[in-house]
C-alpha cells in the first residue's frame, strides 16, 4: 500500500489553519437560531403565564399598578367559583358532543373522499380535486346568511345540527386535500394484491389504507378539534338557548352584556385556562403523527 505524502493528508479539526474559520461561522448561525427560537417561544408563552398569574390573583389585585407577575397570595378558588359562574359542566358537555360527533364526520369523510379521488378511476376526478381545493379560497362567512335560510326554513335552528351535520357531507376541504395526498404516496401494488386476495374497496380501505394513514387521519381530528372546539360564531348563530351553548359561546358570557355586570377578570382567566386544557392535552399526546401528517403535503406526488 502506497503512503500518502506528508502534504497532501486530510485536514483535521486539531488544524489550527482549518478549525477558526469553519467553526466559527456554524457557531454563530446556530447560537442565532437558537436565539430567535427563544424569543418566539417567549412570546407564545409569556401570554399564556400572564393567564395564569391573572387566574390566580383576587379581584382587586387584578389592577394593581404596577402590575405584579406573581400574586401576593394564590386564590385557587377561582378556578371553581369561575366555572360555575358559567354552568361549566353543562357547557363543557355540550362541548364534547358537538367536538365528538364532528371530528368523526369530518375525518371520516375526507377520507372517503380522498381515498375515491387518489385510487378510483372515474370521469371528471381531476376536475372534482380541483373544485375542492378552489373552496378554500372562499372564506366560510360567504355562506353563512344562506345557510342560516336554509336551516332556519327546515326547522333545525336552535339545534346542534347546523353544527354537527355537515362535516358528514365532506365540509373541509383541507382535510380532503391532505387525504388525497396521503393516498397518492402509497404504491397501487398494495391495492392489486388486496384484489387478487379477494378484498374489495370497503376493505381495501378500512383493512390496508386507514391503518397506514394513521398520521393523515390522526392530524385531521386534531385539526377538527382544534376547530370545532374553538368555533364561536355558528354557535352564536344558531343556538339561541343559553343550555345549547358550547363553552365557546359561554365563555364570552364573562365579558358581554349577557353577563350584565363588569367582567370578573380573575374568574375568566381561570375558567379560560380549563377551557383550554382539552385541545392542548391532544395536541401533546398526538403532536408526533400532527407533524408527520403535515410533513407529507410535501412529500408526495400529483398524479
Amino acid at each position: 500500500m502506497t503512503a500518502l505524502p506528508t502534504d497532501a493528508r486530510p485536514a483535521t479539526a486539531a488544524d489550527p489553519a482549518v478549525t477558526p474559520a469553519k467553526k466559527r461561522p456554524r457557531v454563530v448561525g446556530t447560537t442565532s437560531w437558537y436565539v430567535v427560537a427563544l424569543f418566539i417561544c417567549a412570546v407564545m408563552v409569556v401570554p399564556l403565564l400572564w393567564m395564569i398569574t391573572i387566574g390566580l390573583k383576587s379581584k382587586t389585585a387584578v389592577f394593581d399598578i404596577p402590575p405584579k407577575l406573581l400574586p401576593h397570595e394564590f386564590n385557587w378558588s377561582n378556578f371553581i367559583k369561575g366555572p360555575e359562574a358559567i354552568h361549566f359542566p353543562r357547557l363543557f358537555l355540550n362541548s364534547l358532543i358537538i367536538t365528538a360527533l364532528s371530528v368523526i364526520g369530518g375525518v371520516m369523510t375526507a377520507m372517503m373522499a380522498g381515498y375515491a379521488l387518489a385510487r378510483l378511476r372515474f370521469p371528471g376526478r381531476k376536475v372534482w380535486f380541483y373544485l375542492f381545493v378552489g373552496s378554500m379560497l372562499l372564506p366560510g362567512v360567504v355562506g353563512l346568511i344562506p345557510l342560516f335560510q336554509m336551516y332556519k326554513s327546515i326547522g333545525w335552528y336552535d339545534t346542534w345540527l347546523p353544527l354537527i351535520v355537515p362535516a358528514f357531507l365532506g365540509g373541509n376541504p383541507l382535510f380532503i386535500f391532505l387525504a388525497r395526498q396521503y393516498f397518492l404516496a402509497i404504491p397501487y401494488s398494495i391495492d392489486e394484491a388486496a384484489k387478487i386476495d379477494g378484498a374489495g374497496h370497503l376493505r381495501i380501505f378500512v383493512s390496508v389504507m386507514l391503518p397506514l394513514t394513521r398520521p393523515a387521519w390522526l392530524t385531521m381530528a386534531i385539526l377538527a378539534f382544534q376547530a370545532s372546539w374553538n368555533d364561536y360564531l355558528n354557535p352564536l348563530v344558531y343556538l339561541y338557548s343559553s343550555g345549547k351553548w358550547p363553552l365557546s359561546v359561554g365563555m364570552a358570557s364573562f365579558i358581554s352584556p349577557f353577563a350584565g355586570k363588569t367582567p370578573d377578570w380573575s374568574y375568566y382567566m381561570a375558567t379560560n385556562l380549563l377551557y383550554m386544557l382539552p385541545p392542548l392535552i391532544i395536541f401533546f399526546a398526538a403532536q408526533r403523527y400532527f407533524i408527520q401528517g403535515l410533513g407529507a403535503l410535501g412529500s408526495t406526488n400529483q398524479k
